[in-house]
């Protein structure tokens, strides 16, 4: 998947409009960002790039950028 992909699947986690998502923007400013989103967000890197996380790694994510290079997506 690449990196547009992504982050229209991530606005769509995120219950954002498509194509909200940039990359640079803070984790901690959505609203919809929480287990659930974490857990979708852990099964869409695994799905799509094999790449298995787990929360704990995910909890020093402080951006989407930062996300995106966990799991493996060109940033």
């Amino acid at each position: 998947m690449i990196r547009r992909e992504f982050l229209m699947a991530l606005d769509e986690i995120l219950e954002l409009p498509p194509g909200t998502l940039q990359g640079p923007e803070e984790l901690e400013g959505f609203a919809h960002w929480d287990s659930t989103a974490v857990i979708s967000f852990m099964a869409l890197a695994d799905s799509n790039n094999g790449v298995r996380l787990a929360p704990r790694e995910m909890s020093s994510c402080e951006t989407v950028d930062d996300l995106l290079r966990l799991a493996k997506v060109d940033v």
